[in-house]
């Protein structure tokens, strides 16, 4: 007997067939990266729980552990489970939750590990929903009582899972922070009241096959493929932010194409309230950036990139008045602002004075670009309560101190009057708070696309400043969003909570 088979084969074919024999069926999901000791003994109670054990295996597409993982590929997971006397089947399941193999299998036992016993453990918080669904079709809920075990902390530790730098780092802050905390203030970050304010931006990508350089001319040839557009600047980081609170507000300026208007509405207005004014003067500012892809994985360089932004960018008298009363009628009804400043106009200095005035908690990510660059540094304001940057623009804030960033980045503390954050790239990142400066090391040097990774850091880090956590957490939990926004391409999907979380956990099993 094939004991690998489709969900299509199961539910058609082998099901039926068990139910006429009156065979009761157990089911075991997971990833089973690494089958240990732990996973045999939960599996053979389950087996003894049932006529017939099925173990679903997450597609490694699905598997939200960060990135690198899973160590082993679909097949390989799979074939180590089916060697095992007692497994009858195993199937693959495609999708980031269990749902379709519960629908294909409609088992008369759901068998979860001991670790999943309290609700209030459950990191992804589906355990209660895929209760209800074993339930709509009959079956119920079980656990093992086996010793639990982690082929997180075995990858981790001793098949080069993490780093070497990583895994002593993850080694000294374990001993001062854990999933608990984490889980705690991810638990207050559900009812804080955000607002986003700042420039939106529609990142567009064309793929493209570069053949060469043009044979009379200088510059190169290239083979278009397809073009995707993805909601970026402020709309993106909102997006972030959404995973996290329930409460996110979008407030910008956008043009007045209907299309556009249309299509803010249709992808963000389940998950965001967007307060949008529309210029009739100024298009909604558009990237386009050409690319090719490595040929070996997947891994984008940047070929050439274009913009619609004018010259003088300064919205009309109205659009202003209008979005500044907005704004001073508003704010107050928020925990904390976000504010994304990208140089294109939005961020005057009525709209600067507004915020730093009013706004509770005040959190700024103030960015250089081809088009401002030197003209946004981020002493244009005078307070931030937590602030984010990378190293060029710490350089052009403070070029006299441009070779020693823990020297400048504590001139800009103090010049903001609040803790902030220096993303370093490969280099990982530098917290601070008062005198301390936390250290954090890169979580990953697997990297698709750097475009979006700054505004995941800002998002993840600014979220938790704003619900209180201490500074080396939150510049590790923004070290996480950076790792994981590196891994999307532009700003294609949001850096979700669960992905977060559960990264956030595997980190912590060393």
């Amino acid at each position: 007997m094939d004991k690998i088979v489709s969900k299509t084969e199961f539910a058609s074919a082998i099901r039926p067939e068990l139910k006429t024999e009156n065979k009761t069926i157990a089911l075991c999901h997971g990833v089973f990266d690494l089958v240990h000791p732990g996973h045999i003994i939960h599996l053979q109670q389950a087996k003894e729980m049932a006529d017939v054990l099925v173990v679903s295996v997450t597609a490694a597409k699905y598997v939200r552990k960060g990135p690198g993982r899973p160590y082993f590929d679909d097949e390989m997971r799979m074939k180590v489970l089916a060697a095992l006397e007692c497994v009858d089947y195993v199937l693959l399941s495609e999708g980031y939750t269990v749902d379709d193999i519960i629908e294909a299998v409609q088992p008369d036992l759901y068998v979860k590990g001991a670790e999943y016993a309290k609700p209030e453990d459950d990191i992804t918080g589906k355990i209660a929903e895929e209760k209800l669904l074993t339930e709509r079709y009959g079956g119920r809920l079980a656990f093992t009582s086996g010793a639990v075990f982690s082929s997180t902390r075995l990858i981790n530790t001793a098949m080069s899972g993490l780093s070497e730098e990583v895994r002593h780092f993850m080694e000294d802050f374990g001993q001062r922070h854990g999933m608990a905390e984490i889980m705690e203030y991810s638990e207050r970050i559900r009812n804080l009241n955000i607002l986003v304010v700042g420039d939106v931006i529609i990142d567009k990508y064309t793929y493209c096959n570069v053949q060469g350089t043009m044979s009379k001319d200088i510059g190169y040839s290239a083979r278009e493929y397809h073009s995707e557009e993805y909601l970026g600047g402020s709309a993106a980081i909102a997006r972030h932010l959404a995973s996290f609170s329930d409460n996110v507000t979008l407030m910008s300026v956008i043009g007045d194409e209907e299309e556009m208007r249309l299509r803010f509405f249709d992808e963000l207005g389940d998950c965001i309230h967007l307060k949008l004014l529309y210029s009739s003067q100024f298009p909604t500012i558009i990237k386009h950036r050409y690319l090719s892809r490595n040929t070996k994985r997947e891994e984008y360089r940047k070929i050439f990139a274009v913009n619609n932004i004018p010259q003088d960018m300064k919205y009309e008298e109205t659009i202003q008045r209008e979005f500044h009363d907005r704004l001073k009628e508003k704010i107050g009804d928020y925990d904390a602002v976000f504010v994304c400043d990208f140089g294109h106009g939005l961020m005057t200095k009525e709209t600067i004075g507004i915020l730093e005035k009013h706004a509770r908690i005040l959190l700024l990510n103030c960015q250089t670009n081809s088009t401002n660059n030197g003209l946004n540094p981020i002493t244009k304001y005078s307070r931030a309560d937590l602030f984010s940057l990378d190293q060029k623009e710490l350089k052009l804030a403070f070029p006299e101190q441009a070779d020693d960033e823990k020297a400048a980045l504590q001139k800009l503390a103090e010049y903001l009057g609040g803790a902030g954050c220096l993303t370093r790239g490969a280099l990982g990142a530098y917290g601070i708070c008062g005198k301390d400066i936390f250290e954090c090391p890169a979580l990953t040097l697997s990297v698709k696309d750097t475009v979006g990774a700054g505004d995941a850091f800002f998002a993840a880090a600014g979220i938790y400043a704003a619900a209180g956590a201490p500074m080396e957490l939150c510049t590790f939990m923004g070290n996480i969003g950076g790792a994981l926004g590196a891994n999307i391409v532009g700003n294609r999907e949001a850096v979700e909570k669960v992905n977060v979380l559960k990264y956030a956990n595997t980190l912590m099993n060393v």
